[in-house]
């Protein structure tokens, strides 16, 4: 279906002000939001690309408590950092809002009554579970317990992070407060209810059909298979009426009477913050905030992860049409999870790039990870971001083809012709062949834009850096310059147009880098009206002097960050549990006492083993111990241990070991020796 827009209302996932952005959160939901919004301004479109920080979630007063201050303190700490890592990376929402500004608690509560005066609620009463040493009611999130779908043991009373299934409470196995730790008991409560059941007949046409009331509204093989899928699965399941508020002290009071203690739902409160925020913006810029979410000739998209999907394309859409004014979402492009050097992301467990630490740790490489990212976008499928591979596409792609090709351009031009944008004469079948790609490259990439299919648009707009490339490998202008100067005049022009054209197609993508090449070629704009022109550089122009647009990332870089993910790693690694209780009769059996090492070589075919000769101060005895990778022979002689001396004697390898050597073990395997820490006669008894 081609329709008309005249306006575009671009919306990216609301993030949880409780904690800063990882490259998984990027990924997700906002570069590709920022590349089609970007898309659409080059074109001069009218596009309102609205953001902010989700600041009522349970999420967010759960923080709080565990750091012992307000959840003001939370949102106004992470909506800064959030806001400002988003500036800093190059994400160009027109504004980054709050949920916990005014305009959305007034903008939430109306339509809150408005839906509530429509009778579009249901006020019931049910169990809910209740934590008796806080004296609350528990929202979802204050509830951890095992998933009854995977089992995992860390699910959440609305959702399993682990296997993407949403849940209710009541659905958990041994549900425990994340309070007190308590087991929460069932007490009656109320709330206003979404009989989202009532909506089934034609939330299946318009997911299934595309159309809406009869009329035709999207083509729903446009949207991606797991929207559609996930979406038809809670279909199909039949829907369920779902409370539409809560009982908590932190969020937007329900504006009713009868409702004292209770707030919105944060689904229903969150994505009414795309709203409040357009309104915030239309008012700076002397725009009407309607016109972009009331108006049929708007298209509205949302992006978002796939954790998001049933809210974005259910719940949203039914509270927005029973309003009764609003438009509903021309596609919601949810992508996948990214994970990390072969785990799942994790925020509590610190397994994460996080981005306010790459910008700081990689000053100036905002596009590299623009371009990595966008290469490795989990668009239909779950995937991977390693430093080795960050380090491959930078050098290999980013550094040895684009940043390559319009270096030679540049530099070849001032040597040749001292900056001058050289005339071309006539073309040969080659550049001919040039001409037409340089139109067809830019078309096709747009038409992978509109389709949300960022990744390959990406790697179409990098074949313009190529043809550029092989163009100069082909005709090697440094070669011809005696001989045949008019023919480089040619070849560098159309280098140059190249380059242009360039700028032009990978601006959504690598906005810093396409200013570079705007400056150094002098080019007034990158209107994409302008892209496939063979005359974009004008002849007789001065270029600017030629700018390395990227650098090598060296070893060193990469095997930092690789150290301190592993850190990480090893201060998460769960510690063993204790052993089964014994008694001290038991441990009065142990004779472990102080001993020296004497002597110490390796064992033959073993790599693990060492030989050591210890004086015990009882004898001196030979003992085999797995300690050889960790410890040289030579480095350990004289070391005192403990060792333990009444151990029954076993062969090793053929050599009778006559006790054991105290060892301890930290978290990533490192052997230590557990020695006195000042010298100690041979002997003396360990107690």
């Amino acid at each position: 279906m081609s329709k008309h827009y005249n306006r575009y209302t671009v919306t990216a996932a609301l993030p949880y002000a409780n904690g800063p952005l990882h490259i998984g959160h990027i990924a997700g939901a906002y570069l590709p939001a920022d590349i089609y919004v970007r898309s659409l301004r080059q074109k001069g479109k009218d596009v309102a690309f609205i953001c902010g920080s989700d600041e009522h979630g349970a999420a967010i007063t759960i923080r709080a408590q565990k750091e012992g201050i307000t959840p003001q303190d939370i949102i106004d700490k992470y909506n800064k950092q959030i806001g400002d890592t988003f500036k800093k990376f190059g994400i160009a929402f027109d504004l980054f809002h709050r949920t916990s500004a005014p305009v959305h608690h007034e903008t939430a509560q109306d339509f809150f009554k408005t839906l509530n005066d429509n009778g579009e609620f249901e006020l019931r009463e049910s169990s809910q579970y209740y934590d008796e040493e806080a004296k609350q009611f528990l929202a979802d999130r204050y509830i951890v317990g095992t998933c009854p779908k995977c089992g995992h043991d860390a699910a959440y009373g609305d959702q399993c992070e682990k296997c993407g299934s949403s849940l209710s409470p009541t659905d958990l196995i041994d549900p425990k407060s994340q309070i007190t730790g308590n087991t929460p008991v069932l007490k009656t409560t109320r709330h206003w209810y979404l009989p989202m059941n009532k909506h089934e007949d034609w939330l299946r046409e318009w997911i299934n059909e595309g159309t809406l009331e009869g009329r035709e509204h999207h083509t729903p093989s446009e949207w991606k298979n797991s929207v559609l899928g996930q979406c038809r699965s809670w279909l199909d399941q039949g829907l369920q009426p779902r409370a539409m508020t809560r009982d908590l002290d932190w969020g937007v009071k329900v504006p009713v009477e009868g409702a004292d203690g209770k707030v919105l739902y944060v689904w229903l409160d969150a994505p009414i913050g795309y709203i409040s925020a357009t309104k915030d913006w239309a008012a700076s810029q002397g725009k009407n905030w309607e016109d972009y979410w009331k108006k049929a000739d708007t298209k509205l998209v949302h992006f978002i992860g796939k954790d998001n999907i049933v809210f974005h394309c259910l719940i949203f859409p039914i509270l927005l049409k029973s309003h009764g004014e609003f438009i509903l979402p021309d596609n919601v492009p949810a992508n996948e999870f990214l994970n990390l050097e072969g785990a799942k992301l994790s925020t509590s467990r610190n397994w994460a790039v996080w981005l306010h630490e790459y910008l700081e740790d990689l000053p100036n490489r905002e596009d590299e990870l623009r371009y990595v990212l966008t290469s490795i976008a989990p668009e239909n499928k779950d995937s991977e971001f390693t430093w080795k591979d960050y380090q491959e596409r930078v050098n290999n792609e980013l550094v040895a083809i684009l940043g390559n090709f319009i270096n030679r351009a540049v530099v070849l031009t001032h040597k040749y012709f001292k900056g001058e944008v050289p005339v071309a004469g006539e073309f040969t079948p080659m550049e001919e062949g040039i001409v037409k790609e340089m139109k067809a490259i830019p078309l096709r990439v747009e038409k992978l834009i509109e389709q949300y299919k960022f990744k390959e648009a990406l790697i179409e707009a990098m074949k313009l850096a190529r043809l550029g490339n092989k163009y100069l490998a082909d005709t090697e202008p440094w070669k011809l310059f005696k001989q045949d100067p008019e023919l480089v005049k040619t070849i560098l022009n159309m280098s140059l147009q190249i380059a242009a054209n360039l700028a032009i197609t990978i601006d959504p993508f690598l906005p810093n880098t396409a200013k570079k090449i705007q400056n150094m070629l002098g080019m007034e704009s990158l209107d994409w009206n302008q892209v496939g022109n063979p005359e974009l550089i004008t002849a007789y122009d001065r270029l600017a002097p030629a700018e390395l647009l990227f650098s090598k990332v060296e070893d060193k870089v990469i095997e930092a960050q690789i150290e301190k993910l592993e850190k990480t790693k090893i201060s998460q690694a769960p510690v063993e549990p204790q052993k089964d209780e014994t008694t001290f009769d038991d441990f009065q059996k142990m004779d472990i006492r102080v001993g020296t090492i004497v002597e110490a070589e390796k064992m033959k075919k073993a790599k693990k083993l060492l030989k050591l000769t210890v004086d015990t101060g009882i004898d001196k005895r030979t003992v085999v111990s797995g300690i050889a990778e960790f410890f040289a022979p030579e480095d350990i002689i004289g070391k005192q241990v403990s060792i333990l001396v009444n151990l029954a004697p076993r062969k090793i390898r053929g050599i009778e070991s006559q006790g054991m050597i105290l060892m301890a073990e930290d978290k990533d395997g490192t052997l230590s020796f557990v020695s006195p820490t000042s010298q100690i006669a041979e002997g003396g008894i360990i107690r």
